[in-house]
């Protein structure tokens, strides 16, 4: 019998949506009345971030951006063999939100479909395990679809979140490519759960579930209001994490790959604030150049922050077919994913 050549995994085509509602640094200015809309954007890298309306769930991004993909013509509905939906603001506790896309979207119903609950890791987590469904012959076609709505969290007294986090999807076609080298990988991938409370929606699961006492809003010290069923997040101690190991990801990351660090054309990390992000290039010793800030006319839109970049920067004209892209994602959980990618 002829052997068979195996099948690379290879990202094929990225489409992003946005929600019309729009928060400025003007708007915040107003609002918080602590920083003018000039520092608000020096500190964050962030002018304007997109807002879901009310009613407009993390679904219907989604679906938005698998249809502007379809729209495309890179591939149709019926030749997606498996779809994984990552988001930590799901429609349902149950049924999976993917079951729900599968539907609308007119996939096949022979076509596999899950969600992740992962947040900033998470589109690296999601070309993992695309990569397995590929190379070991279960699907040709994966649709990883991220989207989140962190606005619902966030409390719109809470300064410590609300200039930072928007609202987005993103749609990534991952298929089956004949070549003879890895198109998606080496990963790291790194986890601890010891850190899960410095970035936190307490109230809403089964272990805090909601009640009036949950949505009582309180006042912190540092000014700061915000109920149990908002977004919290220890800005400090999330910096410290990032700080002592995303940089050692990146060099595992390196190590793993086998070669030098000056061998990788572009660095996409997730895009969660300027001041993060340039303290993290510093550190890694990354030329400006190669290192990719895109969330001005955004925000922080947790799993998207990496595809959104990835197709700004191809649409621009930044990154061309065989550049090595090393793709890193890192927050809440703690949770923390990187890959090297190869550009098609």
């Amino acid at each position: 019998m002829k052997s068979r050549t195996k099948a690379k995994a290879a990202i094929k085509f990225h489409s992003c949506h946005f929600p019309d509602g729009k928060l400025t640094n003007e708007q915040l200015e107003r609002d918080l009345g602590l920083w003018s809309a000039a520092k608000i954007l020096d500190r964050t890298g962030i002018a304007v971030r997109s807002v879901a309306a009310p009613g407009e769930c993390a679904s219907d991004l989604g679906f938005a951006a698998a249809q502007k993909l379809f729209s495309q013509g890179v591939c149709a509905p019926s030749d997606i063999d498996f779809l994984l939906f990552c988001s930590q603001s799901p429609d349902y506790f149950l049924p999976a939100t993917a079951c729900l896309l599968q539907h609308r979207l007119g996939l096949r119903t022979d076509c596999g479909a899950f969600d992740l609950n992962q947040g900033c890791s998470g589109f690296v987590y999601g070309l993992g395990v695309a990569k397995g469904l590929i190379e070991t012959g279960v699907a040709r076609n994966v649709l990883l679809i991220t989207a989140d709505t962190y606005t619902k969290y966030v409390n719109p007294k809470d300064h410590t979140v609300r200039t930072l986090f928007g609202d987005a999807a993103a749609a990534t076609l991952i298929g089956a490519e004949e070549a003879d080298t890895d198109l998606i990988g080496p990963f790291v991938f790194g986890t601890d759960g010891s850190g899960a409370d410095n970035l936190i929606v307490h109230a809403g699961g089964m272990r805090h579930p909601i009640s009036n006492e949950t949505a009582l809003v309180r006042e912190y010290p540092d000014g700061s209001r915000r109920s149990l069923q908002n977004l919290y997040m220890n800005g400090r101690e999330v910096l410290s994490f990032v700080l002592r190991e995303v940089p050692k990801a990146a060099d595992q990351l390196l190590s793993k790959w086998g070669c030098p660090i000056d061998q990788v054309d572009h660095f996409i990390f997730h895009q969660a604030n300027k001041f993060l992000l340039e303290q993290l290039r510093n550190e890694l010793n990354i030329p400006a150049g190669k290192f990719w800030l895109q969330m001005e006319t955004c925000g922080n839109t947790v799993s998207s922050t990496i595809p959104i970049a990835l197709q700004n920067a191809s649409k621009q004209g930044a990154i061309r077919s065989g550049d090595n892209v090393m793709v890193v994602g890192f927050g809440v959980g703690y949770s923390w994913a990187g890959a090297m990618i190869t550009i098609q």
